[in-house]
């Protein structure tokens, strides 16, 4: 990283040199430093919230927010530790201000020397820097991988230079056309990943009364499982949504697609893998060729809506939605200004209300999607903090809570309605989070564990209270609930139906360029810049540990495969 940014500097002394002037003012320099010490400070602090909240260092996925909506991304960082921050900023710039006062030349005076001798200092000069930037004379040129050292995750991360990170990762997101998970040929891939999707007979268990119930799905921010009673243990958090764990029909061994919300809802909405560093949402122009939900119940003549207490803006999210047949829209601007009472706009009370309020008016059957936000950084609530409001854990618990107290509020609500008994209501998270349990790193499995719930009087009773234990992804709703309305969904080619008994059981994840799959026997994940598996439940079997290895480096490199195509 110094060898791109001496690039400046070394070029305008080359140019000097060969002048006939015998001394050149370098005060330039100085300012030149100053601005790129306080730049690179900025992104060390950004660097240490963002490594904080998503086990990630500063690159493009983190970036891109603060410059396209800056509003939402200040939210966002909301819990962050500000004066300790500015504090660590203020020993990086006073510190680096001090070293280029003390170290940078103002002038530099040059001693005649003939033009051939200048020459090669200058073509030496250059050539020592281009080395310094490739990073050596070995045929493969500098990458992320050459800082990695350690089996701990976070020391690889400590060790890789920030700045020369996030330039990298801004580079690699504008390229589409290459493939960047080539591990096997592709055709090898392709077969590895048509296995996992293959069954031997294309069954159904019906849990419904009928097949065209109106569908509302709730997408809820940060709603991991570790939150309820039911699949994390934890009292008292989610007391409303673990009584509903028992009266529908309940997935208990569901995996979050990524670890953000553009690819939870992405994959909850269309059946759409992560792609390791970047996300389809950045791609309009190939995120409109996938299929979605909202479409196919479009084509079946439902009314279709969208609910999102946040700026629909944030992360292409608008884009998605109108470009797959959401007919009507709702988002912080459909608000007055005074329901603005959270950094990311409207509590999920006020969400939930809205849309119940105009769904009595829509014609069944309807689709409606709501997206939560609450449960989001910076952990605000219209009143007080449940669990108190002392450090990060307890202000999370007490926004999960307060979604908790709102789905309840909704439900109770809705029982008045003339569609409620005609109703299935799916309940999942958009992706797991680090809390309340504080214990789980960015690549272990129990990060993306998140609950996924088919409720409502549609369901027949026999199901209610019924728990599947089958391994799947929040991909699979998409070819789940489609099979219970009997709408063909072949076109959903990496969603799964959690309720044919021959599906094959696992799932998919990926975060930052690394990617997890796990099955009934066992859960690998692997850290794509180091090479190296990063968790591995049972590392004593090396014939299944290849296998799931294989199978989840096959399923990236052919999604990423289909996406370059699309």
């Amino acid at each position: 990283m110094a060898a791109y940014l001496a690039v400046i500097p070394i070029l305008i002394f080359i140019g000097w040199y060969f002048t006939k002037k015998t001394t050149i003012n370098f005060k330039w320099v100085s300012i030149y430093n100053k601005v790129l010490i306080a730049l690179f400070g900025f992104f060390s602090i950004v660097n240490f919230n963002t490594y904080r909240e998503w086990g990630i260092k500063v690159n493009y996925t983190a970036l891109a927010p603060i410059i396209e909506t800056p509003k939402e991304a200040i939210a966002s960082s909301g819990s962050s530790p500000f004066m300790f921050s500015m504090f660590i900023l203020a020993i990086l710039v006073g510190s680096g201000f001090y070293l280029n006062f003390i170290l940078i030349k103002k002038q530099i005076n040059f001693v005649k020397t003939p033009a051939w001798i200048k020459t090669i200092v200058a073509i030496l000069l250059l050539g020592f820097n281009f080395l310094l930037i490739r990073g050596g004379v070995d045929v493969a040129p500098n990458n992320q991988s050459m800082a990695y050292y350690s089996k701990y995750e976070v020391l690889n991360h400590a060790s890789l230079n920030t700045e020369w990170n996030l330039i990298s990762s801004i580079l690699a997101s504008k390229k589409t056309n290459k493939n960047p998970y080539l591990y096997f040929d592709n055709t090898t891939a392709q077969k590895e990943v048509a296995e996992l999707y293959k069954v031997e007979k294309d069954t159904t268990i019906s849990i419904l009364k009928t097949q065209r119930p109106n569908v509302i799905i709730f997408i809820l921010e940060s709603f991991t499982a570790d939150l309820t009673k039911t699949l994390g243990n934890e009292d008292g958090i989610t007391p409303n949504f673990d009584s509903l764990l028992n009266k529908g029909v309940l997935f208990t061994n569901i995996y979050a697609a990524g670890s953000r919300t553009d690819k939870g809802l992405v994959g909850t909405l269309t059946g759409f893998p992560t792609l390791g560093t970047g996300s389809i949402v950045k791609w309009p122009e190939k995120m409109q060729k996938i299929p979605a939900i909202s479409q196919k119940l479009f084509q079946n003549n439902y009314q279709t809506s969208f609910y999102y207490g946040g700026e629909s803006e944030f992360d292409n999210y608008k884009a998605f939605l109108l470009s797959h047949n959401y007919q009507k829209l709702i988002d912080k601007n459909s608000f007055e200004k005074k329901d603005m009472n959270s950094k990311w706009g409207a509590f999920d009370g006020l969400v939930f209300n809205k849309q119940l309020q105009d769904i009595n008016q829509e014609k069944q059957p309807f689709f409606s999607t709501i997206l939560s936000l609450t449960n989001h950084e910076p952990f605000e609530v219209p009143g007080n903090y449940k669990f108190g409001s002392k450090d990060i854990i307890n202000k999370f618990k007490s926004t999960a809570y307060y979604t908790d107290s709102c789905i309840n509020d909704y439900l109770s609500k809705a029982k008045n309605t003339a569609w409620y008994k005609n109703t299935l209501f799916i309940f999942v998270a958009d992706h797991g989070h680090v809390y309340p349990k504080n214990v789980a790193d960015i690549f272990q499995p129990q990060r993306y564990h998140i609950p996924l719930l088919f409720y409502g009087d549609v369901i027949k009773d026999e199901f209610k209270g019924k728990k599947f234990d089958k391994i799947g992804s929040q991909q699979d709703i998409s070819a789940t609930l489609l099979a219970q309305l009997n709408i063909p969904h072949k076109d959903f080619i990496w969603s799964k139906n959690l309720l044919n008994p021959y599906t094959k059981q696992f799932a998919f994840f990926s975060w930052d360029n690394g990617l997890g799959f796990i099955n009934d026997k066992q859960c690998v994940t692997f850290d794509n810049i180091g090479k190296n598996i990063l968790y591995n439940s049972n590392a004593k079997d090396n014939l299944q540990t290849n296998k799931n290895l294989n199978s989840g480096k096959s399923y990236l490199q052919t999604v990423y495969q289909q996406f370059i195509k699309l």
